[in-house]
């Protein structure tokens, strides 16, 4: 380990992974450790041993769930919009090489007591139980803005200007019922609270055409999801910039090396405070920038909020859904009285990460009382007979300085979200703290491309 690299980069949750593959790509010498046996960090796939493991004090899994092999448990899940910048994160690393990916069957939302799917387009909007029928009127003409509105042509701007508008001033032009707001906000724009509706519209009307243009492109949802669960995804970059395999090219530019279960002593520092390395077992690793999440650096970080999450293993499909093998429900905020979102993620034996007839559904918000479980109860009662449950509680840190100074670079726990688009806004925040320049993901060629430009 003693060696000098570019950047070190601490635990492969996926935010590190991401930051090392686009940094590997650029040709910086890389090397990342985790102090865990298994990729992932706190974005792992456990196996039911490891599960019951972290959950039921090494409790051994009951022989009714079946094999450890059948399992990939999501510790935070996570879906991708088909359009979405993780899905460039991964393509532009070729990551995707690796990965095998199955769209998520249904995105629904929960209003006025039930829960429907989120209307995309404006024939879903005037058909869905969501709205009345003079709402649905207001909702179509809304959509056929959103889908109509061309910056540079102003007879599509209905006298509306996205920069200086609020997205209130959207709605309100439109008329549009605070439950209707609730769920384009919410489920569509997929927004965390609702601070913006005083912002300009803007940002929500491109969150939304993102939603739109990732339903379209595969139907259904706008959603993906790797095969054998998230922990393919750091596995994917280790694969990838570890390689040295036919092509010289490929193991000249993705110099990156991964050590797994690999405890760290302390980040060194010098005179200045300044980062140059990390210790591990008496040796040292030096690089002028470290990457990490906040468990390698407590004391630069705070906790700034806590999440619950509770992992419900089911003998069914969620009930009210349509028997699809897969879904995210959000529960907005307003409707349940909470000042946070509720989200439910639920995958199944059809992505590969549990047994036959089995499935796996997460709840998931940000705490807002001393009962962290009552206040997921109405994602949990979505779900019907919950066959066993594992709660958890984790705190939310973020650091508490941008890096610059010391070069250590911090990232943000993962939040209640069942989707990666804070993850993606915190990967380009982190990478443009540590280059000094904003994210552009170029297109690069692809490994076939390579093998014939060599073989030419």
């Amino acid at each position: 380990m003693d060696e000098e690299y570019d950047v070190i980069v601490l635990g492969t949750g996926l935010t590190e992974c991401i930051l090392s593959g686009l940094l590997s790509v650029e040709g910086k010498k890389v090397l990342h450790i985790d102090r865990n046996e298994y990729y992932g960090a706190e974005s792992a796939s456990l196996n039911l041993t490891q599960l019951y493991r972290k959950f039921r004090d090494g409790a051994a899994p009951p022989a009714e769930l079946g094999k450890d092999r059948d399992y990939n448990i999501d510790l935070i899940p996570k879906f991708m919009m088909a359009n979405g910048e993780i899905v460039r994160f991964l393509t532009h690393t070729d990551v995707t090489r690796y990965l095998e990916f199955k769209q998520i069957s249904g995105s629904f939302v929960f209003r006025n007591g039930r829960i429907a799917k989120v209307p995309s387009t404006e024939y879903e909007a005037v058909t869905s139980p969501l709205m009345g029928l003079f709402e649905k009127r207001r909702a179509k003409k809304f959509f056929e803005f959103i889908q109509n509105y061309r910056e540079n042509d102003p007879s599509t701007h209905q006298g509306m200007d996205l920069y200086k508008n609020t997205m209130a001033d959207i709605y309100a032009k439109f008329g549009l019922e605070p439950g209707t707001q609730d769920f384009i906000g919410h489920a569509m724009a997929l927004h965390l609270d609702d601070s913006y509706l005083s912002e300009p519209a803007l940002d929500t009307y491109q969150k939304i055409l993102l939603y739109v243009g990732s339903v379209a492109r595969y139907g259904k949802s706008p959603y993906i999801y790797p095969l054998y669960g998230l922990g393919e995804l750091p596995q994917g970059f280790a694969r990838q910039l570890t390689k040295f395999s036919f092509c010289y090219r490929l193991s000249a530019i993705y110099g990156g090396t991964y050590m797994l279960d690999k405890p760290i002593d302390n980040i060194a520092y010098d005179e200045s405070g300044k980062a140059i390395g990390v210790t591990s077992g008496g040796e040292t690793a030096t690089a002028k920038i470290i990457i990490c999440d906040p468990s390698y650096a407590k004391d630069k970080v705070r906790t700034t909020a806590q999440v619950v999450r509770a992992i419900c293993l089911l003998k069914h499909p969620i009930p009210n859904i349509g028997d699809i093998d897969s879904v995210q429900i959000v529960i907005p905020q307003n409707q349940v009285q909470r000042k946070h979102d509720i989200y439910v993620a639920c995958v199944s034996s059809a992505h590969n990460v549990c047994a036959k007839d089995y499935y796996l559904a997460i709840v998931s918000t940000i705490v807002e009382t001393n009962d962290p479980q009552a206040e997921i109860q109405p994602g949990l009662n979505l779900l019907g007979p919950i066959h066993d449950m594992f709660v958890n509680v984790t705190p939310m840190e973020e650091p508490l300085a941008d890096g610059t100074q010391d070069n250590v670079f911090i990232s943000k726990s993962y939040d209640a979200t069942s989707h990666f688009e804070t993850v993606c806004d915190d990967v380009k925040d982190i990478y443009k703290r540590v280059t000094g320049k904003e994210l552009v993901l170029k297109q690069r060629t692809t490994q076939e491309e390579e093998q014939r430009e060599m073989a030419a």
